[in-house]
């Protein structure tokens, strides 16, 4: 079964799925422009399709998404990782004088 690990590193924020089984799947989903994000794969190897499209990828592949552009990901190996990390720079500089 799915596993999630939200994560934020400074300014950084995004989240780990952890795949222990084949087939197991982050269901279609879609994002806005304040949420979109990168997907790098850490290990294993996944389908991952949307809208009229499919394709198979591997560990070391990186994919950048548009907003609204629908995607789910099916893992194809056990013990398989991706790593989603937002675009959008959410903080607010804050006056320290």
């Amino acid at each position: 079964m799915l596993k999630t690990t939200p994560f934020s590193f400074g300014n950084l924020n995004g989240t780990i799925y952890d795949f222990p089984e084949i087939n197991d799947i982050l269901p279609m989903h879609k994002h806005t422009p304040n949420d979109v994000h990168i997907t790098i794969i850490c290990k294993g190897s996944f389908k991952v399709h949307g809208n009229g499209w499919d394709k198979k990828i591997k560990a070391g592949d990186i994919l950048d998404w548009n907003p609204y552009d629908p995607h789910e990901f099916i893992s194809l190996e056990e013990n398989s990782r991706l790593v989603n990390i937002v675009k959008k720079f959410g903080g607010i500089l804050k006056d320290t004088v």
